[in-house]
């Protein structure tokens, strides 16, 4: 039975239902196409020799050992691509700052800022005998001294990154409105925290890859990348050659999750080598090298100060946030920050809110944007600066928020950051998420654990986040100072035989974007979902596009496919009236079919209608014959999802390990397009907010050297390791796109990590701890409790 023929009384009604995603089978019998998958007659393989050195300059690199090889082609250093037109590019700075810039090579030149900077890249026949003739590259280096700790660095006298921009200090940004200042004055409360948000890697199944392939003048590259069209783009920059030379593709990416929305060098050594030799080349990531060079995210240590009166009302939020940018700034990593700095108000009617950053270089990897980017740091500060308040006020948790919660009727929304949050039921979310939580059983369970010896606790989250990332008015050059507007295109083209082809300038890596897009595309043209084929990730087809980020495809990419289709739709009316010597204002899509309005046998199918337009014998005067529409949508507003989260978990006092008991998610993206893929969205964002909040930590030891480099050292958290996820949904339709939705891919990372630290604070509380900062893991709450006691210091 087809998705259409399971309709209910017989309407085809796609959007809101839980089908299976189309992609699955290929993605889960092994039948996708990975880069590391492809193969070009002719191929060579690369290997890229880096830094051990975490600061040092490069005195002699020696290749003639690597070049003596019969299975070695060729040996690049920084010093032999000097004809590169540019550096790697920085394209979104915080608007009305000075950018204090380091040049950032594909391949260093002179010194090297961090561990795993590439020095060489060296290019053969053999993809593990490159790996062996990388190790016979011989590069002297003199070591140089190394800073990794943020405030350490912009100390006077600190070691400088970059000792020709005279500072470490990057830019500065505030970003509020009110007076915080005054706010916290008038609070009868003043609670102040540091709170620090540490170093995580995306760590997606499938490293990156990359195959290029120059050959009679124009260039092929496969990545896997979020971005082909921004590839293309600066590849064209970085190359001296036009943009309709070069094709950029992204095949099945593996996993992104941020780590893969980058212009990287090895893009650039690739297609430069390829060029110079006229072959293709294959580089393939090794997870070690994705640990060291793929780009890391959060790093930030903030003071906040939240100021309260004795009701619970908050009068002040201010944030002071240092933010370890790495050695370099690549394509987005001084904007990241500031983009948690236009939500930190939360879902709460705050009145004074301010922000204020400082950017700083260490010699460790650049950050950048990793799920959430910038929202699950301030979420994290503002709910656990919450629960904070609440514990000082003898207020309980779910009440401080009901009390400051933005009311219902007040959206669309200005809050004192200045933007309009578009809509929202935050009392609503709260209190569907603890309909779900039976209190009176949580404390006979926690008096009976105790008596055992584990701690449980239970902690809450209520969220909003800023995404839907598009607006080109508000982020573009004269906005936001993003170098590039934020639309984005849809092509809907119905063939001869009523199949229907959907190109999205959208790069999906997970999202089930096959699947969603086609549901919408099926409701407007009357057929079944597995008819229409969603094309994506290819430069070579369809309009141009900008890629998939901020949970932008559904609210951004979803919306333009809506209205291509619908320009479709409407082709197809005027043709189906004409036929039928009907008005068309009276034809409408009913079931399967294009039919007069109450007389649903009296109409054509879209293969007729598209077969009447691409023979064009009879069609209405003046149309032209075909059926394809092209859209390019610029939405006016962001979108602002947001939700409910508990967790409630278990610390064994004795050793310090957290377990997570049970977790219960209640979020609102707007009206479902497919459950089954928000549940999944939503499964995943929370165990990536899991495995910072106890598990993951980026590590550099005091000489740069990164610690965590593998698997063993960076752990991951498991199916053991988290429970059965608990998810329900409200819907609140956003007035911003004619669908209503909202993004949903990165709103579990965002809202879990506070929860699951406010959960273990309130099991600890007990023993006399009050405060702890991520991650949360055996050994680091073990000190918390025994620094309570009186015993170890944490």
């Amino acid at each position: 039975m087809t998705a259409t023929e399971a309709a209910p009384n017989g309407a085809a009604l796609h959007v809101g239902r839980s089908l299976k995603r189309k992609e699955d089978p290929r993605l889960i019998t092994g039948r996708a196409r990975y880069v590391d998958d492809m193969t070009v007659p002719g191929l060579l393989h690369a290997a890229i020799v880096r830094s051990p050195e975490a600061h040092a300059m490069i005195v002699s690199i020696d290749s003639s050992a690597a070049l003596a090889r019969e299975d070695v082609e060729l040996v690049l250093t920084g010093q032999d691509m000097t004809d590169l037109e540019s550096p790697l590019p920085c394209a979104w700075v915080p608007p009305g700052t000075e950018i204090a810039n380091a040049p950032h090579w594909a391949l260093a030149r002179g010194q090297v800022n961090h561990v795993g900077d590439p020095v060489a890249i060296v290019v053969g026949t053999d993809r593990y005998a490159v790996v062996d003739a990388a190790e016979e590259v011989l590069v002297e280096y003199e070591s140089l001294p190394v800073i990794v700790d943020p405030r350490a660095a912009l100390a006077d006298g600190a070691t400088l990154v970059h000792e020709d921009l005279g500072s470490n200090r990057v830019f500065e940004f505030s970003l509020g409105g009110g007076d915080v200042e005054a706010g916290l004055a008038e609070a009868d409360v003043v609670v102040q925290r540091e709170i620090v948000n540490h170093r995580t890697s995306g760590a997606p199944i499938e490293p990156r890859g990359v195959i290029a392939d120059f050959r009679a003048g124009s260039l092929t590259i496969h990545s896997s990348t979020q971005v082909p069209h921004f590839v293309r783009l600066f590849l064209a920059l970085q190359l001296g050659i036009s943009e309709e030379r070069i094709r950029a593709v992204a095949p099945e990416v593996g996993g992104g999750f941020g780590a893969k929305l980058q212009f990287y060098g090895e893009e650039v050594l690739l297609a430069y080598a390829s060029r110079r030799l006229q072959r293709p080349i294959k580089w393939i990531e090794t997870r070690s090298e994705h640990m060291q060079v793929a780009h890391h995210g959060r790093d930030q240590i903030a003071t906040c100060r939240m100021g309260a009166r004795q009701d619970g009302t908050i009068t002040a939020f201010h944030v002071q946030i240092t933010a370890d940018l790495g050695a370099y700034l690549m394509l987005l990593t001084p904007v990241i920050p500031v983009l948690g700095a236009f939500v930190m108000g939360g879902c709460y009617a705050i009145p004074n809110v301010r922000t204020d950053i400082t950017g700083v270089f260490t010699n460790k990897m650049s950050t950048d944007a990793i799920r959430g980017a910038g929202r699950p740091e301030a979420t994290h500060m503002v709910e656990v600066m919450i629960d904070q308040l609440a514990s000082e006020l003898g207020m309980s948790p779910p009440a401080i928020r009901r009390k400051n919660f933005i009311p219902k009727e007040s959206f669309p929304a200005e809050v004192a950051t200045g933007v309009v949050y578009d809509s929202g039921d935050y009392h609503g979310s709260l209190d569907k998420l603890m309909g779900k939580l039976d209190v009176e059983a949580f404390k006979r369970e926690q008096a009976e654990l105790r008596g055992r010896g584990i701690y449980r606790g239970i902690g809450l989250s209520t969220y909003t986040e800023i995404c839907g990332l598009a607006p080109s008015r508000i982020v573009g050059p004269s906005g936001l100072g993003l170098q590039t507007g934020l639309w984005e295109s849809a092509m809907v083209r119905v063939h001869i035989s009523g199949a229907v082809t959907v190109y999205s300038g959208a790069s999906p890596h997970g999202q089930g974007l096959d699947t969603s897009f086609a549901q919408i595309v099926a409701d407007r043209l009357g057929v079944d979902p597995e008819v229409v084929e969603v094309i994506h990730g290819d430069t070579g087809t369809g309009p141009q596009g900008l890629g998939t980020y901020g949970s932008r495809s559904l609210s951004v990419g979803g919306e333009a496919i809506a209205r291509a289709t619908a320009k479709v739709a409407e082709k197809a009316k005027a043709i189906v009236a004409h036929e039928l010597e009907a008005a068309a204002q009276d034809i409408e899509v009913s079931g399967d079919r294009f039919s007069v309005r109450g007389s649903p046998d009296h109409g054509m199918s879209l293969a007729e209608v598209a077969g009447a337009a691409y023979i064009p014998e009879n069609l209405p005067e003046g149309m032209e014959p075909g059926l394809e529409e092209t859209t390019f949508y610029d939405p006016e507003n962001f979108v602002f999802p947001f939700g409910a989260h508990a967790a409630i978990v278990d610390v064994d006092g004795e050793t310090g390990k957290v377990a997570v008991a049970r977790y219960i998610a209640v979020d609102d993206c707007g009206p479902a397009v497919n459950p089954m893929i928000i549940d999944g969205q939503i499964h995943g964002g929370i165990t990536h907010a899991i495995g910072q909040a106890l598990y993951e930590r980026v590590h550099y030891d005091d000489d740069g050297q990164l610690v965590t480099g593998t698997f063993v050292d960076y752990s991951l958290p498991s199916a053991a390791e988290v429970p059965m996820f608990e998810t329900d949904r409200t819907e609140t339709p956003s007035p911003s796109n004619s669908l209503g939705v909202k993004g949903v891919g990165e709103a579990g990372t965002i809202g879990a990590s506070a929860a699951v630290t406010n959960a273990v604070i309130d099991a600890l509380r007990p023993l006399g701890v009050t405060f702890m900062n991520m991650p949360l893991t055996p050994m680091r709450v073990w000190e918390a409790i025994e620094e309570a006691r009186g015993g170890v210091p944490a």
